[in-house]
């Protein structure tokens, strides 16, 4: 089985996200980037399906300039085998990304596409439904667990319910929510391993996708400061507090 896993170049989850003087972006100078923690997510459960024997072959893509081959090769140190660089400099939304992940779908030809329910950085929640929409592939979003049986699989789902199992058709699309596993420390020794691992560089215009994006950010706020909280002496102050300022009863 092969296994194709979309990951995304993002900020790092721990740094603190700056905004642009004029407001028109977040500030990337000398800040950390790393694989999206969802998509990183993904990778792990792919390897984990490798070493069960369930997976012969992974391989990692990813969309953006030569910056993103840093993330491709830390799931080849994660597991990966091999990666895919779609060069491109434009700043495409969910749909055309989706539209160069079908493409390359079509020609790598996998039986499993695993990737992670979202970014945190533009935090759509869009690209693995438009891919699986666009492929005709079934889908199991929001995966917290993954049970893969012959030629179904088998995905657990989390919903405002409760949990839903759902069984799939392979190949199939999976998108990964938190649960669904805790990724792996990539060693020092398949770092290095890493470096002699193929990642083959692709340009977008190639596979004859229209890269003009129908979405326009008009502007980037950071969120409002948050004020300190203040004591009271008793109850009857709180709810008196509660009434006049917070005007929440």
């Amino acid at each position: 089985m092969k296994i194709l896993v979309p990951v995304k170049r993002a900020i790092d989850y721990n740094v603190k996200v700056r905004v642009k003087a004029d407001n028109s972006a977040v500030d990337l100078t000398n800040t950390k980037m790393s694989i999206n923690p969802f998509c990183e997510i993904a990778v792990e459960e792919a390897v984990r399906l490798k070493e069960k024997g369930i997976a012969s072959e992974i391989v990692v893509v990813s969309v953006g300039d030569k910056a993103c081959q840093e993330q491709i090769r830390t799931a080849l140190a994660l597991g990966a085998d091999r990666g895919l660089q779609i060069d491109t400099s434009d700043v495409l939304d969910s749909l055309q990304i989706a539209k160069l992940l079908t493409k390359v779908v079509e020609e790598e030809q996998p039986q499993l596409v695993i990737l992670g329910k979202q970014s945190i950085d533009s935090d759509n929640n869009q690209t693995g439904q438009m891919m699986a929409a666009l492929t005709g592939m079934p889908q199991g979003t929001f995966a917290s667990v993954v049970d893969i049986d012959g030629d179904k699989v088998k995905v657990t789902r989390e919903i405002d319910g409760g949990l839903q199992t759902v069984e799939l058709n392979l190949p199939a699309v999976v998108t990964t929510d938190l649960r669904l596993n805790e990724p792996r420390y990539a060693t020092l020794p398949n770092i290095m391993k890493a470096k002699r691992k193929p990642i083959d560089v692709k340009s977008a215009n190639d596979f004859g996708v229209t890269l003009t994006s129908n979405v326009k950010t008009l502007k980037v706020e950071a969120p409002a400061q948050r004020k300190g909280g203040i004591k009271v002496a008793d109850v009857a102050e709180l709810v008196e507090k509660l009434k006049t300022e917070a005007k929440v009863i």
